[in-house]
């Protein structure tokens, strides 16, 4: 169940005891091995922590799908090296330049500055990008035998991403089990364990797991320091002042 006390749906796992309940509480999911989607930000790098704690054999997948900048991958690849694990990054670059119109992909679309609104968050969808990456990394679950695919959407995504809701990972799980049937594991699912938590419940999650948040990436602009003013930036350094936990993230607006 959620923090709320509502059942999560099947493939969707919630993470609110995760501080409290020992590791090896069968109330948590421990993976054989689990396909992490990773960005290189924060709530993907604290997920494929959190699964490494399971004692899940991980491989890391990122995407150069045209986005703005690609710093998020080189900070993917080092946390890959963190974690010891294979990374694989899919290239489809192609796609950024026609799905224009995003902040994420269109250089000509401003990035939003300061807290993010219903309208700012629109302006940084990039149509079915998540559903684009978990087909990818369904696949590539069947060819190395992963019982998981795994990926760090959050509440906070909820109200404007559609492919970031439970209602989503739900479905999404049902139809990769059928088209795949007899290649899958009668046990896989798509594990979305953030999908009721805020993002300073993932910074405390990760801090319990000794996240190295300083090698994790947010900022939308790129560049070699955080903005500090973008909305993810704001978002980020809040989840921390939340938590009353130091944020090792450097802000050129600091």
């Amino acid at each position: 169940m959620d923090h709320s006390g509502r059942r999560c749906p099947p493939g969707v796992l919630a993470v609110r005891d995760v501080v409290n309940v020992p590791i090896e509480s069968p109330v948590h999911r421990h993976p054989r091995h689990a396909i992490v989607i990773a960005s290189g930000g924060l709530d993907s790098t604290v997920l494929a922590y959190w699964l490494a704690a399971r004692g899940a054999k991980l491989t890391l997948l990122s995407f150069d799908y045209g986005q703005r900048h690609r710093v998020e991958l080189e900070h993917a690849t080092e946390i890959a090296r963190l974690l010891n694990c294979p990374h694989e990054i899919i290239e489809l670059a192609t796609l950024g330049r026609l799905l224009s119109g995003s902040a994420l992909t269109d250089v000509g679309v401003p990035v939003p500055e300061g807290h993010y609104t219903d309208e700012s968050m629109r302006a940084t969808i990039v149509p079915n990008r998540n559903a684009i990456m978990l087909d990818i990394a369904v696949s590539l679950a069947v060819v190395r035998k992963a019982d998981v695919v795994a990926f760090g959407a959050h509440a906070g995504d909820h109200t404007v991403y559609p492919d970031c809701r439970p209602e989503f990972v739900e479905r999404f799980t049902r139809s990769a089990r059928v088209a795949n049937e007899g290649l899958l594991d009668d046990d896989f699912e798509i594990l979305a364990p953030f999908i009721t938590q805020s993002k300073t419940d993932i910074v405390r999650v990760g801090a319990a797991f000794d996240v190295p948040f300083e090698k994790t990436w947010s900022c939308y602009r790129g560049g070699t320091m955080h903005c500090g003013t973008c909305g993810t930036c704001i978002e980020r350094k809040e989840a921390f002042q939340q938590n009353s936990i130091p944020d090792p993230t450097i802000y050129v607006s600091a």
